[in-house]
């Protein structure tokens, strides 16, 4: 539309395969044909939409949280200290059963917040910023450990778990920071 432009692309800590670039309005008129619900309710109808999206940064977090699990067990397979496989020490055991416990406590409630928004159920409110908070946490810190797990090479570029912990960081600040994740909860305590 004429007076729509865009800024300079923004350097990111993370999700880099994600353009973001300011967006500017300078004399935009919009038909009233493309109004979404009615005059006056914009702000409502984007605190309702959300509650499902939420759910949608929820998923993404589970999937970069369970790429840096898969990733993390087949490296401690492998590598090998004092004759025998990483994995095999109880310490990495206990971090590797700690990762999936949180992961898939992650995923439950995931799939419970996306089965409110399917169906449109009147405690979406509180699992979709429940399960966003929750599986963003999660994230971030199962990303942390798998680095942690891999020593000084989980640090570098030359494997993906640096970049998976950058990514994973993002899951706890857009749609709402998980601070304010948890003022939506309180408010709608189910």
């Amino acid at each position: 539309d004429e007076g729509v432009s865009f800024g300079a692309p923004e350097r990111k800590l993370g999700i880099k395969g994600s353009p973001t670039r300011e967006v500017y309005f300078d004399g935009v008129r919009i038909p009233a044909d493309r109004m979404i619900g009615a005059e006056g309710t914009g702000f409502a109808t984007a605190m309702r939409t959300l509650d499902h999206t939420r759910v949608t940064i929820a998923a993404q977090a589970l999937g970069i949280a369970q790429g840096a699990l898969d990733y993390a067990k087949g490296y401690v397979r492998e590598r090998r200290q004092f004759g025998k496989p990483i994995g095999d020490f109880q310490g990495v055991q206990f971090m590797l059963a700690d990762m999936a416990m949180k992961l898939e406590a992650a995923r439950q409630l995931t799939y419970a917040a996306a089965a409110r928004s399917q169906r449109g159920d009147g405690d979406l409110t509180f699992f979709g910023a429940a399960a966003k908070c929750f599986a963003s946490d999660a994230a971030m810190e199962i990303t942390t450990d798998a680095v942690q797990l891999l020593g000084g090479y989980g640090y570098t570029r030359d494997y993906p778990l640096e970049r998976m912990m950058r990514d994973a960081k993002i899951t706890q600040i857009y749609e709402g920071t998980n601070q304010i994740q948890r003022i939506v909860m309180a408010r709608n305590l189910p």
